[in-house]
């Protein structure tokens, strides 16, 4: 973590809300892009980001230098994310957005409901996945470096590219299936 960071952090834990506005505009768009990239919805993505920066801002974490600020956001948001999809409401909503899709009751032209199931095919792929490499994938392709990416999974950085190409294997593999006997 910068030193700036660091000295943000203290500022923001003795109420100073200037410092706190700071680090939230610094990492808004990173934990929002792995927040999206987890419930795949504006609304709830900017709920899990507003939770998250909740927690900064009650309890701002004890980072030594050296560890990131955008690791310790993202692990936060990607565990309130796995939270938020664990309860039953949400998974409801996303079977009746699936039912009135599949019935033909699309908002927008053509190309926009493409989009769509393009995205639920994604993501589909992605819950196919290991837990270890959705995160990857999700961290990786929300602009994370590896070095974040090894400290918010507890992973070697060393080990990151190399799971990284297994994990983009998997996700190929899971997106677009073999067709049967095909060999």
């Amino acid at each position: 973590m910068s030193e700036g960071d660091l000295q943000l952090i203290e500022r923001a834990r003795r109420g100073e809300q200037e410092a706190f506005e700071q680090l939230f505009l610094a990492y808004y768009g990173p934990v929002y892009r792995v927040a999206y990239g987890l419930v795949a919805s504006r609304e709830e993505a900017e709920d899990l980001v507003q939770e998250t920066f909740l927690a900064l801002y009650s309890d701002p974490p004890q980072l030594r230098p050296g560890s990131s600020l955008a690791a310790w956001l993202c692990r936060v948001a990607l565990n309130r994310g796995y939270n938020a999809l664990r309860s039953a409401r949400r998974s409801r909503e996303r079977l009746e957005l699936v039912g009135r899709l599949d019935a033909g009751v699309a908002d927008g032209p053509e190309g926009e409901f493409l989009r769509a199931e393009r995205q639920g095919q994604v993501r589909a792929a992605l819950a196919a996945l290991p837990e270890r490499q959705s995160h990857l994938l999700l961290l990786r392709y929300a602009g994370l470096a590896y070095a974040e990416i090894a400290e918010i999974l507890h992973v070697s950085p060393g080990s990151v590219g190399t799971l990284l190409a297994r994990a983009e294997r998997a996700f190929v593999a899971a997106f677009e299936p073999e067709p049967a006997g095909v060999a």
